[in-house]
């Protein structure tokens, strides 16, 4: 227990510095906010769950003694939770047999993961709208504030001045296009972010030894076909008015991306032992990252793979012999 809390700390101590170095204003600053979670997850994966969360709790604590309780809240739901339950789900077995004193162990689906990794994106952005306003109209009239407040702050205009950009002849058509977009966008990005750090503290502490779990087989992962109902439901609910709008805005574009995750996977497997698989592979995440709406498309490969097993039909062409 010593040891778990010694890591926990450290890990904690970490994870803050990284959460902090947002005030320093550098664009440096960005992509370690994001890496925040790295330090609890690799604990998580590395040592145990509970140290994952005592490195929760102790970032927390270290940020609200330092910057105040927004810090310390921010920091537990953006951060400190997700990646305590994530690692925690990523260690998660069971035995379902074996030989001897050495049972067989069933490990947490991969799949099921990656769901939660969206699920607990959406929530963050969801806890967040509060902030902004409480009903559909407050919470757009609050974020344009703050997007103009902050376009003011950057360019130096004065608040008596009319707001204007470099290059952006309508201002405030920009400004409610972002308003529409930002809460999705958020939920993307979170959900990116969840996962990538999943994986990188995954390769670290496999690179260290101490990864208990085998590495999954990244291309096997499935969803459930419940979720299909889910996202077809969050879409539909995106025309609601209201906060019910935004919020579904927010759960499907987290689904959405977890959907273009196993469209990936979906295509890693189905070009596999194909002679034009690096081009194929290759030339769909470069036009994922170049026209990102494109991942639609792979988002859509993943959900016709739910309903009608799009990687068994293309085994079973390949081979009929074996599936006969």
């Amino acid at each position: 227990m010593m040891q778990f809390a010694v890591i926990g700390i450290s890990a904690g101590a970490a994870a803050a510095l990284l959460f902090a170095s947002v005030t320093s204003g550098a664009w440096l600053s960005i992509p370690l906010f994001y890496l925040a979670p790295l330090p609890i997850m690799i604990a998580g994966l590395g040592w145990s769950h509970l140290a994952a969360l005592i490195a929760a709790i102790a970032g927390a604590l270290a940020l609200g003694i330092v910057f105040g309780a927004v810090f310390l809240l921010a920091f537990l739901t953006s951060a400190g939770v997700p990646a305590w339950w994530l690692s925690y789900l990523g260690m998660l077995a069971r035995p379902v047999g074996g030989n001897g004193h050495e049972p067989k162990l069933e490990w947490y689906p991969l799949g099921r993961l990656v769901i939660w990794a969206a699920i607990l994106a959406a929530i963050v952005v969801i806890v967040a709208i509060p902030n902004f306003g409480t009903d559909a109209e407050s919470f757009r009239t609050g974020l344009r504030a703050a997007l103009s407040a902050m376009m003011r702050a950057q360019n130096g205009t004065a608040l008596e001045a009319p707001l204007g950009m470099p290059g952006v002849s309508k201002i405030d058509r920009l400004i409610d296009f972002l308003v529409n977009v930002i809460p999705p966008a958020a939920a993307v990005l979170a959900t990116a972010t969840n996962l990538f750090n999943l994986w990188l503290a995954a390769h670290v502490v496999r690179l260290s030894g101490r990864l208990a779990r085998p590495w999954p087989q990244l291309s096997a992962m499935r969803f459930p076909p419940l979720l299909t109902a889910a996202l077809v439901l969050a879409i539909g609910l995106n025309f609601a008015d209201g906060i019910i709008g935004i919020v579904a805005g927010v759960l499907s574009a987290s689904l959405l991306m977890a959907y273009g995750v196993l469209g990936f996977a979906v295509l890693h497997e189905i070009t596999r032992g194909t002679n034009s698989r690096p081009f194929v592979l290759g030339g769909a995440y470069v036009v994922v990252l170049m026209v990102g709406w494109l991942i639609l498309a792979v988002c859509l490969l993943g959900v016709l793979d739910t309903l009608i097993d799009v990687r068994g039909r293309v085994a079973r062409k390949r081979n009929p012999t074996a599936f006969s």
